[in-house]
């Protein structure tokens, strides 16, 4: 892809534009003419256009540049390159969408569907015994409460899978319907063998193919899982972990490139690895009888950049239902950044099915704290919404006071709280955007843009606190009780817009 910067050294005579190519061989003839064809191709545009300008070639750099010598009188910025205005605004805003969510075979998980036009969905994992069925049901409850759509447990013991019925049963008694996804290791194979209930319990079974067994036993047990899960019409996740790679497939790859006349890096040849092992075992789950509809795959690393590469790859090479997810992704703001940068690039080019944020708690952590971020980085890159949205300014040496924290927090944890009865109680809810702003500056503006906001006095302000509600300033309140009087109006204005009592849009546009 040729990209362009415009370099403004003081030094030079002109300005110059610096055009930057894949890196060409110098001894590639045809393509340093294809270059400068193209290159003398932009130069009769930019003259067309009012560009006084002058073609030069460097060797040393083997870039080649266009200096800017004069603009005359009849060159208008906004027509470069020969786009007017609209078209440069058209441009502009088609930056700020993402691109079409890639075509993939959906995939029926329970009563959960994964690809296809289907919503992203989003995934955790239990961190307690399997064994333990009373942790394990308390620690599923509680993830699905907070918003997880399919949850994972580890099945890695007889102990464990003696229990999976047990625990899917204790679910369905409390209302708890998520599907639960079972995590098979080196004995999958043998464990689903010997406890059919479990089997039959579990929505979905999650194998990979680097630990399945090795050399024939791989084949055969991998075989046998897949029997499995066909026989109770089971979808599985071929799961490929950078951690636990297929090292057969791994050795033969690194004795081919090192053979190749153009050897490439031994990172590259371990992410071809990774994309191999999913689509290879994708085929032979296919070829022993599972239909596509039954197989979602998942390629996962622990390197941000190594995952974009990664899913973009794999995503051009199949239409499989495809799991996201940073592998390992660490602790505390570590493990969320390094997610949501990875995967947030990846949803942006319309790839993804399935998400999780591997993250690892603090010790006596709350698990479900990789639910909110993957709801919260799905909501603001704009692809669903879970809870309403509270905006609230950073602070500064204008906000001293702790009010506006406070009050952000409250409305953050009220409404965090109260949304699995609010989403039955007011549908639609999930939209709203609520606003609590710590001074004058912002504050108004921010409030505006917000379905209901207010302005906290900030240091030295006159103690008041206007409240706009559907970009309209409403009231101004005073006094002690700020914090609970808007409190009180965020709840009256979501029973006024999402209760049974609200208008719908119909009866509105009649009024």
């Amino acid at each position: 892809m040729r990209k362009t910067a415009i370099s403004n050294n003081k030094h030079r005579k002109h300005p110059r534009l610096v055009f930057k190519d894949e890196v060409i061989d110098h001894h590639d003839f045809d393509a340093r003419t294809r270059t400068r064809e193209v290159s003398d191709q932009l130069v009769k545009g930019l003259k067309s256009l009012g560009w006084d300008v002058e073609y030069r070639w460097q060797d040393s750099t083997w870039r080649h540049y266009l200096f800017l010598k004069q603009l005359n009188n009849t060159f208008d910025p906004h027509r470069l390159f020969g786009k007017d205005v609209a078209s440069c605004y058209a441009m502009i805003d088609n930056f700020a969408k993402q691109s079409p969510r890639r075509r993939s075979v959906p995939v029926k998980v329970g009563n959960v569907m994964v690809g296809g036009d289907a919503p992203i969905v989003v995934q955790s994992m239990t961190n307690t015994d399997t064994a333990d069925a009373d942790a394990t049901v308390a620690q599923v409850a509680a993830l699905a409460q907070a918003g997880s759509e399919l949850v994972r447990i580890t099945v890695d013991r007889p102990e464990a899978a003696a229990q999976v019925a047990r625990i899917r049963d204790r679910l369905d008694r409390i209302g708890v319907d998520v599907p639960l996804v079972g995590d098979f290791h080196y004995i999958g194979h043998k464990l689903l063998s010997d406890y059919p209930e479990c089997a039959e319990a579990l929505d979905k079974y999650r194998i990979n193919p680097g630990n399945v067994g090795f050399k024939a036993k791989r084949d055969t047990q991998f075989s046998q899982i897949i029997d499995i899960a066909q026989k109770y019409d089971k979808p599985v996740r071929i799961g490929v972990n950078w951690g636990s790679l297929d090292q057969e497939l791994l050795t033969r790859l690194m004795d081919e490139n090192s053979s190749s006349d153009r050897p490439v890096s031994a990172a590259a040849v371990m992410r071809e690895a990774i994309i191999q092992s999913g689509l290879l075992s994708g085929e032979r789950a296919e070829a022993l009888g599972m239909s596509r509809d039954k197989i979602i795959l998942s390629a996962k690393v622990s390197q941000v950049q190594d995952l974009i590469a990664v899913y973009a790859d794999l995503a051009q090479r199949c239409d499989y239902a495809l799991h996201l997810g940073l592998t390992e992704a660490g602790m505390g703001t570590k493990g969320i950044v390094s997610s949501a940068a990875s995967m947030g690039i990846l949803l942006q080019q319309g790839i993804g099915d399935t998400i999780r944020v591997s993250l690892t708690p603090e010790p006596g952590g709350d698990r479900t704290r990789e639910v909110q971020v993957a709801q919260e980085l799905l909501q603001v890159m704009g692809f669903r919404a879970f809870v309403p949205v509270v905006a609230a300014c950073p602070g500064c040496g204008r906000t001293t006071s702790t009010v506006f924290q406070e009050l952000a927090s409250d409305i953050q944890d009220h409404i965090r709280a109260s949304m699995p009865a609010w989403r039955e109680q007011y549908p639609g809810v999930e939209g709203l955007n609520v606003a609590v702003m710590g001074c004058i500056v912002n504050g108004p503006g921010e409030s505006k843009h917000a379905d209901i906001g207010i302005s906290l006095p900030g240091t030295g302000e006159t103690p008041s606190a206007p409240v706009f509600v559907d970009g309209e300033k409403v009231t101004t309140l005073r006094g002690d009780g700020i914090a609970d009087e808007f409190k009180k109006m965020v709840l009256d204005y979501i029973e006024n817009r999402f209760g049974k009592g609200a208008m719908s849009p119909s009866s509105a546009d009649l009024a």
